[in-house]
């Protein structure tokens, strides 16, 4: 095992030769696996650039794929340096890690497999899938108080559910749904958005990491400026 394998601060870093980033590796098209079995995707092309700005090349990344539930473990536990891997900016998750500038605006959107459906106020009075217990739920009834909500357990029920016609849409996260449309042709993401979540890159809080923390923010911020990421972003149709 190389030195320093684990989470570090700027100057230890360095001295390693590499960055440690948790990322997914099934949600495209922020991250996941080619049938190549490399990793590719909107937030890998962010971890491979943070790395050519830190450290001279894109190569000087170690990529660990993660479990939504094990991302904030990861950082406190210093087992990776940062995580880029669909965290959303929330005030429960600020009180244990930093957060960068925002890279992407994600939210809850609709997708459906109807044409005749095109905006959200076509859905109003219809029969809409929600994921179990997720805070998309709140959100719909919010801006489509009359539509009929469908509990599901899985996007795969989703499915069925719109296939069989049972349901006119499925409402999740953008990022989500926009790669589940990217094979599934037959199914459109309504342009409008029911709320906004900003994606940023989760890292640890302590002096010790100021000068990560700063690098980090301003790589983001140039990135943003320079039309990087919006060249991204749209390469991978978010």
């Amino acid at each position: 095992m190389p030195p320093f394998a684990h989470g570090a601060d700027l100057d230890t870093i360095r001295r390693r030769g590499y960055l440690i980033v948790a990322v997914k590796d099934n949600l495209p098209p922020l991250g996941f696996q080619a049938p190549s079995g490399t990793l590719q995707g909107l937030e890998i092309d962010l971890a491979r650039q943070l790395a050519t700005e830190l450290l001279g090349r894109p190569d000087a990344v170690e990529l660990r794929p993660v479990a939504n539930q094990e991302r904030v473990a990861a950082l406190l536990a210093d087992d990776v340096d940062l995580v880029i891997a669909r965290m959303t900016l929330t005030a429960s998750r600020a009180r244990l890690v930093d957060f960068s500038e925002t890279y992407y605006l994600d939210g809850t959107a609709l997708i459906t497999r109807d044409s005749t459906i095109q905006r959200m106020a076509h859905l109003r009075r219809r029969a809409i899938a929600v994921l179990a217990h997720s805070s998309t739920i709140a959100v719909v009834r919010s801006r489509l108080p009359q539509a009929q909500l469908v509990s599901v357990s899985s996007y795969q029920e989703a499915l069925t559910l719109m296939e069989a016609g049972q349901v006119a849409a499925f409402a999740a996260d953008a990022s989500v749904l926009i790669g589940w449309a990217q094979g599934n042709p037959n199914y459109q993401v309504l342009p409008e958005r029911l709320s906004g979540e900003p994606l940023a890159i989760a890292m640890p809080r302590g002096h010790r990491y100021q000068s990560l923390r700063q690098r980090v923010n301003q790589t983001v911020l140039r990135l943003r400026e320079t039309g990087w990421l919006g060249d991204r972003i749209r390469f991978w149709g978010l």
